[in-house]
């Protein structure tokens, strides 16, 4: 089967990106299985219910998240009964929500995702390479597809994580800088890595935000409301082949389309 896996989908430029290339995407690349991180689909920072019905509107089947999940207050009830919404399953326990799925598709095959959240550089969570191993352990009981969302800041973290669950999981796809790396590849023991698969949003802009705003907040280091940038559109993802009842993955190919 052909995953493809979606960039962190910023605001409504990253939306409209979403709905416009996705068609074309699926019947092109014959994919079965869509991911997308959504964190910052609302507004630039968090997600809601809104936000998420547009993305599975479009075809998106399980939504990734980060340490922007809860930056909409409406987002922690909705994220605690919509299992496709998924939040970094290495929270504290007690936190809301969901760290993983498996979801079923509508050729008989089933396909586990784990969200995982680093711990470099970013706010205090429980160790995700212990955390992630009870739930390996659980999907594989279901099936061997298996694809994981490394959300974190330090490369040196996210490609640990690669070598940690390589041979254990179908891919590890890193998220959270939304600028796309170009280092993806098939592991020794046939898991797909990528450290980061970049961002779906406005192309001239500073990870998302108006150039001007963060320019200013460098300078100044005064805090700002950060408004997402206009004008053209980029779309990051990335296409995976994994073998359907191995979960091995053979190939995986970047993708970055521009949209005026």
């Amino acid at each position: 089967m052909n995953v493809l896996f979606i960039g962190d989908v910023i605001g409504r430029p990253g939306r409209v990106l979403v709905r416009h290339f996705l068609p074309h995407l699926v019947e092109k690349e014959e994919i079965a299985f869509i991911i997308a991180n959504g964190e910052n689909s609302a507004g630039g920072f968090g997600i809601t219910e809104k936000t998420a019905g547009e993305l599975f509107d479009c075809g998106v089947h399980v939504i990734t998240t980060g340490n922007h999940v809860w930056d909409k207050k409406e987002a922690v009830s909705y994220v605690a009964k919509e299992d496709r919404i998924l939040r970094p399953m290495n929270y504290a326990p007690g936190v809301p929500g969901f760290g993983s799925i498996i979801y079923s598709l509508k050729n008989g095959l089933k396909a586990g995702v784990i969200n995982l959240t680093g711990r470099v550089f970013m706010a205090p969570s429980d160790c995700p390479f212990r955390t992630v191993m009870t739930a390996i352990e659980e999907i594989k009981r279901h099936t061997n597809i298996i694809i994981v969302d490394m959300h974190a800041e330090a490369t040196s973290e996210k490609q640990a994580m690669g070598y940690y669950l390589n041979g254990s999981v179908s891919a590890v796809i890193g998220t959270h800088t939304h600028v796309q790396t170009a280092d993806e590849q098939i592991l020794s023991n046939h898991t797909a890595y990528i450290t980061d698969v970049g961002m779906t949003g406005p192309a001239l802009s500073v990870i998302g935000v108006n150039v001007g705003q963060i320019i200013e907040k460098f300078l100044t280091q005064i805090p700002v409301k950060y408004q997402v940038a206009s004008g053209k559109g980029i779309f990051c993802a990335v296409v995976i082949q994994i073998d359907n009842e191995t979960g091995r993955a053979s190939a995986i190919k970047r993708l970055m389309l521009h949209h005026d």
